[in-house]
């Protein structure tokens, strides 16, 4: 295989893709509004406690959502064996197939589907170098 050039860039190493964008050291407005919070931090969290205390169903969700964080799910391994030699629309049609039947979970079924098409799209550029190379060695 050669080796190919990088593509030409309109930016130098070190050079800002914008320019004009926001200086260094300037703060956003969410590092500012923190910055005024800061100092009623302690009476803010008590007058959330005492609303919640007293039946204020949104102050009592924002204190468990943050003393709590929700469970994220924990992905299992999902054992999914293909005929040898399967091809990737024979592997989608039997996800699909198992998701339908309830051998496997939707989310699972899905991220198998995502990788899958990522799979496809290094075959294809596999195959698209190798046709390459195949056409640059016939044309010398």
């Amino acid at each position: 295989m050669t080796a190919r050039k990088p593509p030409a860039t309109a930016w130098r190493k070190g050079q800002s893709g914008n320019p004009k964008g926001r200086p260094p050291g300037i703060r956003d407005r969410r590092h500012a509004l923190r910055e005024l919070i800061e100092p009623h931090a302690r009476e803010l969290i008590d007058k959330a406690l005492e609303l919640a205390r007293a039946g204020d169903v949104a102050a009592l969700r924002l204190l468990l959502e943050r003393a709590v964080p929700p469970l994220r799910p924990v992905g299992q391994p999902a054992p999914f064996p293909l005929a040898e030699g399967a091809t990737p629309s024979d592997a989608a049609r039997a996800l699909v197939q198992a998701v339908a039947a309830g051998q496997l979970a939707p989310d699972v079924g899905h991220q198998l589907l995502g990788g899958l098409a990522a799979m496809v799209r290094v075959i294809d550029a596999d195959e698209i170098e190798r046709r390459l190379a195949a056409l640059e060695e016939s044309s010398r």
